[in-house]
C-alpha cells in the first residue's frame, strides 16, 4: 500500500481501525449509483479498495481520501463514515 509520507500514521490509524467503517442509507445509494456497482455490500468493496496495494491513502483535514482503480473514496476520519465515493474522470 502506498502511503503520502506525511500522513503515514494516518493511513494506518484508518486500515487498521477497517472494522469501524461504515456508512448510511443514502450513502450506500449515492456510492453504488456513482461507481455503477451491482453490490449490495458497498461497506465491504470499500474495505477491499482501503487495503489495496496500489491504493494511495491521505488525509487532508476531516477526512481521509483513498485512491484506486479510479476511484476515488472519502471517509470522515472521526467517525469512519464513508462519505463518498465516484470515478476519477481522466
Amino acid at each position: 500500500m502506498r502511503f503520502n509520507i506525511e500522513t503515514d500514521a494516518d493511513s494506518n490509524t484508518l486500515v487498521s481501525n477497517l472494522k469501524k467503517l461504515h456508512t448510511t442509507t443514502l450513502g450506500i445509494e449515492r456510492i453504488k449509483k456513482n461507481l455503477k456497482l451491482n453490490t449490495d455490500d458497498v461497506v465491504l468493496w470499500c474495505q477491499n479498495k482501503i487495503k489495496d496495494l496500489n491504493s494511495t491513502i491521505y488525509r487532508k483535514g476531516k477526512n481521509w481520501y483513498i485512491i484506486c482503480d479510479n476511484y476515488e473514496i472519502t471517509v470522515n476520519a472521526y467517525s469512519y463514515t464513508i462519505i463518498t465515493a465516484h470515478l476519477i474522470k481522466k
